[in-house]
């Protein structure tokens, strides 16, 4: 039996009054899920240029939470323990008194971990040729390289003045690259394995303050080099620590920890 108009319309005004203004309450999950898959994209994005220190930090940090250590076997010391190792050596050094700060810094990035050393303690200037400043340093550094199985890259950097005609050197590529490879010889000299090690050569194309999110142009060589203060600052050389690629050396395992 049909219904009439009349009905109809009682039964759309009730249906009326028993709905709720408002959106229905599916969408509340709807929009907790949109948030979490939101989240783990941005962790996705941020895995894809991460710190391995920092990443190794955390997970220590969170496996002491949790009452676990996470043991890294056939590598004797971590990315962690090589940081906090350069850490202590700049701590025990003297500030420049000329600028008030150190000579040597540490820092920690998606390559590993860097130490870097100024140039002007180093090397004659425009020359490859060392000066006794350095040794102290590199006899320090040397045995964290040694009980350590990642490899080393030495980097020589400079600033963007361009050499004298008739130079030993044709320019700063060359500089800089017979700079890395003069602290190779004496971390040789020194016990350390070539087999571990790396001469790279930047010249001036890596300002020791550019931002990881800088592309480099002539502009922004430019910009790095406007003053003798950053000039000093670039000319540097750099020992890296390399992070693995594909993941940390070794087996890892976990073990249980008391306390």
């Amino acid at each position: 039996m049909a219904i009439t108009v009349a009905e109809k319309k009682r039964y759309i005004t009730k249906g009326e009054g028993q709905v709720d203004e408002g959106l229905p309450g599916w969408f509340n999950t709807f929009a907790d899920m949109m948030t979490l898959l939101f989240a783990f994209f941005v962790l996705l994005a941020a895995i894809s240029t991460i710190d391995p220190v920092k990443y190794e930090e955390m997970a220590d940090s969170m496996g002491k939470s949790v009452g676990k250590k996470i043991k890294i076997e056939n590598q004797s010391m971590s990315l962690v323990e090589i940081k906090k190792a350069a850490e202590e050596m700049i701590e025990e050094m003297e500030v420049d008194p000329k600028t008030g700060e150190k000579p040597v810094e540490v820092t920690t990035g998606p390559k590993g971990v860097t130490i870097g050393i100024s140039s002007d303690i180093s090397f004659k200037s425009g020359s490859a040729a060392t000066v006794p400043g350095i040794m102290p340093i590199l006899e320090k550094i040397a045995p964290t390289i040694k009980s350590s199985n990642f490899q080393v890259a030495v980097e020589g950097h400079t600033d963007s003045q361009q050499l004298p005609e008739g130079h030993q050197y044709q320019g700063n590529w060359d500089l800089s690259g017979a700079r890395a490879a003069a602290v190779v010889r004496l971390l040789i000299q020194l016990g350390v394995s070539p087999t571990r090690l790396q001469a790279v050569g930047f010249g001036e194309y890596v300002p020791r303050d550019k931002l990881t999110t800088e592309l480099i142009d002539v502009e922004l060589i430019k910009k790095y080099n406007s003053d003798e203060t950053q000039m000093k600052r670039n000319r540097r050389v750099e020992i890296t620590f390399l992070a693995p690629r594909g993941g940390p050396t070794g087996i890892t395992t976990v073990e249980a920890e008391k306390g």
